[in-house]
């Protein structure tokens, strides 16, 4: 019977916010970060359009992500039981 992962972890968590550092970027690259204007442009906009990708980014890594969580937090294991 296989455990089931737990959440609250602090190496599960910290493999998630990396994910989500890592798909935040790839949003950016992605052309998320551009602004649309849909409240007239400026400064201000550009400011929260970054912070609307991070929360998409981190959404994303809460749900699954792309698998990296996964492979982060294993390798995080597998160096705190050394």
């Amino acid at each position: 019977m296989k455990i089931p992962p737990n959440p609250a972890d602090p190496l599960r968590q910290a493999a998630r916010r990396m994910e989500a550092a890592y798909l935040s970027e790839m949003l950016r690259a992605a052309g998320l970060d551009k602004a649309q204007s849909a409240f007239g442009g400026g400064a201000g906009e550009a400011q929260f359009a970054s912070f609307l990708r991070q929360e998409h980014a981190t959404a994303l890594a809460e749900r699954g992500g792309i698998g990296l969580a996964d492979a982060i937090y294993q390798s995080l294991k597998d160096r705190a039981d050394v």
